[in-house]
């Protein structure tokens, strides 16, 4: 395998993993009420799962945008006021988050092999575009499984699992393979 098909498939991964992450965190959300989105554990100390994907997104716009030609940390970003709730329906918040995934599928997409090793800034650092991805895939990571553990507590006895289920490990394992078509 040359360095470009490495680098293609690099891409290729990548991509379905941060597809993979939203997949989960939508599958979770989905299960929430409109109260739920808003609710923080100890009044207002930590992240409401609104917080959490405001964050993201915040993130996720300023970081994808113009990636080769301007800083990761846009000016037009207000980090601070992600962490402050200004939404008022789960639609809003959803509306938000779909947007800032829009944007980093719409540049991961949008790059070559050729594109990995280029410079991009982040907070006046330098990184190449895979240190950028992969510092995000740890950083989006994190929230997400916030989000997924605030949606299973928040739900309770109304959660349905988003993988295998307690106790259908061995059903899982015994299953017979699917196959793609």
């Amino acid at each position: 395998m040359d360095a470009n098909q490495i680098g293609k498939h690099y891409l290729e991964v990548i991509i379905k993993n941060f597809r993979d992450m939203k997949s989960l965190a939508d599958r979770a959300i989905v299960q929430l009420t409109d109260e739920q989105y808003f609710v923080s554990l100890d009044n207002g100390e930590s992240n409401s799962i609104a917080i959490i994907m405001k964050h993201l997104a915040g993130n996720m716009l300023s970081r994808w945008t113009d990636i080769f030609t301007t800083d990761g940390e846009k000016p037009t970003r207000n980090r601070d006021s992600e962490f402050e709730n200004t939404f008022t329906t789960s639609q809003e918040i959803i509306e938000y988050w779909e947007k800032g995934w829009y944007t980093l599928f719409d540049t991961l997409e949008s790059l070559t092999s050729e594109d990995l090793l280029r410079s991009v800034t982040i907070r006046t650092e330098p990184h190449t575009v895979i240190e950028a991805i992969e510092r995000q895939v740890y950083h989006y990571g994190s929230h997400v499984g916030q989000i997924i553990y605030l949606a299973k507590y928040l739900t309770g006895q109304n959660w349905k699992t988003l993988s295998i289920p307690r106790g259908k490990s061995e059903e899982y394992l015994n299953k017979p393979p699917q196959k793609v078509v």
